[in-house]
C-alpha cells in the first residue's frame, strides 16, 4: 500500500504543477493576443496616417538602469499610483458594499432608506461627476488631496455596485443556515461572519472579479482630478515626446496584464469551489 500510496501522491503533485502551467501558459497567451490586436489596430491606424513608429525612445519611460541602480521611468512610477489607488479603492468599497448590503437585508426602515439611497445616488450618476464632486467640495473640508479624493470616489462608486452583489449572495444562502447558525448559539454578527459569508462568497466571485476589473479599469479617470496615475502620465510622455501610438499601445498592455492578473486566479477559485 505504501509505494501505492505515495505514487497516487506524486501523481496528484505532478497534476496541479502541470495545471498551474497551464494557467501561466494561458495568462502569457491572452495577453500577447490581447496586446496583439492592440498592436494590430494601431498598425492600420498608423499605416492610413503614414505613422513613424519609434519605439526605441518608448522603454526609457518605463525605467532604465543607472550606476546607482534600476530607476523607475513615469510609467512605473503612475502603474504604482494606479495600484495603491485599486488597492485603497478595492478596502473601501468592499466595507461600504457590505455594509450597505446589511443595513437593505435590515429589519431596521431607517436603515434600508440610508443603503437605498446610497446605492440609487451613486449607480444613477457618472464616475467622472462624481469624482469632481468630491474633490472640488469635499476634499478642501476634510483636507483629502488628489489621491484621498480618488480613493474616496472610486470606493464609494463601487461599492455602491457592491452593496448589490452582497446583497444578491446573502440572499441565496438559504434561511436555514441562520437559524442553525443561531441555534448554535452564534449572535447575528458572528452567524454573519462565520456561516453565511463562506458560502455566499462562492456565489459572489463571478461577479465580484468583474467588479474588481471594472474598478482597475476605472482608476484611468482619476487623471482628470490631477492624480499622477498611469494614464496621466503616458499623457505627460505624449506630450513631451508625440509618441502617441507606442505610449497607448503600451499603456494598454499594462492595464491589459493587471486585469488578467485578477480575473485568471478568479478563474481557478471558481473551478476550486
Amino acid at each position: 500500500m505504501l509505494p501505492r500510496q505515495a505514487f497516487v501522491i506524486a501523481a496528484g503533485g505532478s497534476r496541479r504543477a502541470s495545471y498551474r502551467l497551464k494557467q501561466a501558459g494561458r495568462f502569457v497567451a491572452l495577453a500577447l493576443a490581447g496586446w496583439g490586436l492592440l498592436w494590430l489596430c494601431a498598425r492600420i491606424g498608423a499605416a492610413v496616417s503614414d505613422y513613424n513608429w519609434q519605439w526605441n525612445r518608448v522603454w526609457r519611460h518605463l525605467g532604465r538602469w543607472t550606476a546607482e541602480g534600476f530607476e523607475a521611468g513615469p510609467l512605473l512610477e503612475g502603474l504604482g499610483m494606479t495600484l495603491g489607488i485599486a488597492a485603497a479603492g478595492f478596502c473601501l468599497a468592499t466595507v461600504l458594499g457590505l455594509g450597505a448590503a446589511v443595513l437593505r437585508l435590515a429589519p431596521w426602515p431607517v436603515g434600508r432608506l440610508l443603503a437605498g439611497a446610497y446605492v440609487g445616488a451613486l449607480r444613477n450618476t457618472p464616475l467622472l461627476l462624481q469624482l469632481f464632486f468630491v474633490y472640488f467640495l469635499l476634499s478642501p473640508l476634510f483636507a483629502l488631496g488628489p489621491f484621498g479624493s480618488a480613493v474616496l470616489a472610486l470606493g464609494a462608486f463601487e461599492g455602491a455596485y457592491m452593496a448589490e452583489l452582497f446583497r444578491a449572495g446573502l440572499l441565496g444562502v438559504p434561511r436555514s443556515q441562520w437559524e442553525a447558525g443561531l441555534s448554535l448559539g452564534f449572535g447575528t454578527a458572528e452567524t454573519l461572519r462565520l456561516v453565511i459569508l463562506p458560502q455566499a462568497m462562492r456565489r459572489m466571485l463571478p461577479p465580484l472579479t468583474s467588479q474588481i476589473v471594472t474598478l482597475i479599469k476605472d482608476t484611468s479617470l482619476v487623471s482628470a482630478i490631477a492624480v499622477a496615475d498611469l494614464t496621466m502620465r503616458a499623457q505627460e510622455v505624449i506630450a513631451e515626446t508625440f509618441l502617441a501610438f507606442e505610449i497607448w499601445l503600451l499603456t494598454a498592455g499594462i492595464y491589459l496584464a493587471l486585469t488578467l492578473c485578477v480575473s485568471l486566479p478568479a478563474r481557478r477559485l471558481e473551478r476550486r469551489f
